[in-house]
């Protein structure tokens, strides 16, 4: 019998219980983390007082309006998010050891031989939460899953929301998991579950009824046989992973979506993006400019480095990229602009092409801005004019499988 091996932890509508948890007034009220004023922007998160008109995240801000009318927005300070993320980790810690921190709001732990019986875990999860509840806010409840596999004890833990506790043992499987549908299992949206269901698989029934071999043939890799075993409660290890690429986007507001205004977008991005680059001791070898127009249609170009994390090379490159926008946009208007640092290298040990140019004097000048912009704040020192309007106010945003660093919020 599979042993109990994951305790899986999910903090519930987490930006919107931390807006909770900071302003007592907001408790017990309809609130969305969201661009209030932008109604084509999207939802971060909802309270689950807002969550009871049908607001969820993603939906659209003018949509969230129409639905609660009394809907409070809140949010901005991502920082925030990211000290409350650092606290609850700690409280984890406390009790057993944190073997990933999966997102902002998520982290699995691995259970030992002497924390896995059905009432040692159960007990476990029970502390985690009220320690959690009592030493970092009352606000902050959590829904937790275990179960033998991780993937499992991951959707155990959105069974039962909010402040929930499930566990799946190995002789529950697969039958626990036969009544919900082919969109629970992390990894299957919308493209994966009509390509499944082109193959004649529509529910989870028709899913775990294959065997391993199927199970790769109709997800086209051999991730659909790793992902039968898990769901069938088998603790899979990890496969090797390694960030290769750095970037920013951000959606411009209808009223401001100029050409000029996207390229001062573009800029402050990349000089986010390359302070990011010399933080972690990289170079960069591809520069991507990318934007979405307001038709949805999508655009890019790419163009080669010699390696670099010096943020002036990576600012010519981009005023390189710029005509080709330029002269792509025709009628429309730019939605969303973004940059990408592709083919990251440990600046350590880079090989450097004989018959170029050393590294410039101008990179001494950029750490040195690094340092005074995290000393005195953001754009205390900025290369060219400093950005107006909401291009001077891009800041760290908060990805979900992503926690910035605390020098992220000086950029």
């Amino acid at each position: 019998m599979r042993p109990l091996r994951w305790l899986y932890l999910d903090l519930n509508s987490y930006f919107a219980s931390v807006e909770q948890q900071l302003n007592p007034q907001l408790r017990g009220k309809a609130i969305a983390v969201g661009p209030e004023r932008i109604d084509s922007g999207t939802i971060i998160a909802a309270s689950y007082e807002a969550k009871a008109f049908g607001i969820h995240t993603g939906m659209r801000v003018g949509e969230a309006r129409r639905l609660c009318p009394h809907l409070i927005f809140c949010g901005g300070d991502h920082s925030r998010y990211t000290d409350y993320h650092n606290r609850i980790v700690a409280e984890v810690w406390r009790h057993i050891p944190v073997t990933h921190v999966c997102s902002i709001d998520e982290v699995a732990c691995r259970l030992l031989d002497n924390e896995n019986s059905p009432e040692q875990a159960l007990a476990l999860a029970r502390r985690i939460k009220a320690g959690i509840r009592a030493n970092v806010g009352d606000c902050l409840t959590s829904s937790v899953g275990i179960a033998p596999s991780r993937l499992v004890a991951k959707m155990a833990a959105d069974m039962q929301k909010p402040d929930g506790l499930t566990l799946i043992r190995a002789a529950d499987l697969p039958q626990a998991l036969l009544p919900l549908p082919l969109r629970d299992i992390p990894g299957i949206g919308a493209k994966m579950e009509a390509r499944l269901n082109a193959r004649g698989i529509r529910t989870m029934a028709d899913l775990l009824a294959q065997d391993p071999q199927s199970a790769t043939a109709s997800w086209g890799s051999v991730v659909g046989a790793r992902l039968w075993h898990a769901l069938h409660g088998h603790d899979m290890p990890d496969r090797p992973q390694q960030s290769r690429s750095i970037g920013h986007s951000h959606v411009l507001a209808p009223d401001i979506r100029s050409l000029e205004t996207a390229r001062d977008t573009a800029r402050r991005l990349l000089l986010k993006a390359a302070s990011r680059l010399r933080r972690a001791d990289c170079v960069t070898r591809h520069l991507t400019l990318h934007a979405r127009f307001e038709s949805r249609r999508g655009w890019h170009a790419t163009q080669k480095l010699a390696p670099t994390d010096d943020s002036f090379p990576l600012l010519e490159a981009l005023a390189g990229l710029w005509p080709r926008l330029a002269r792509e946009i025709g009628n429309e208007r730019i939605r969303v602009i973004g940059v990408t640092l592709d083919d990251i290298q440990p600046a350590a040990g880079t090989q450097l092409n004989l018959f170029e140019a050393p590294p410039r004097p101008t990179l001494r000048i950029a750490r040195a801005m690094d340092a005074l912009n995290e000393k005195f704040g953001r754009n205390t020192v900025t290369l060219g004019s400093v950005a107006t309007g909401r291009a001077g106010l891009i800041g760290t945003k908060i990805a979900f499988g992503r926690i910035p660093d605390a020098a992220e919020f000086h950029e």
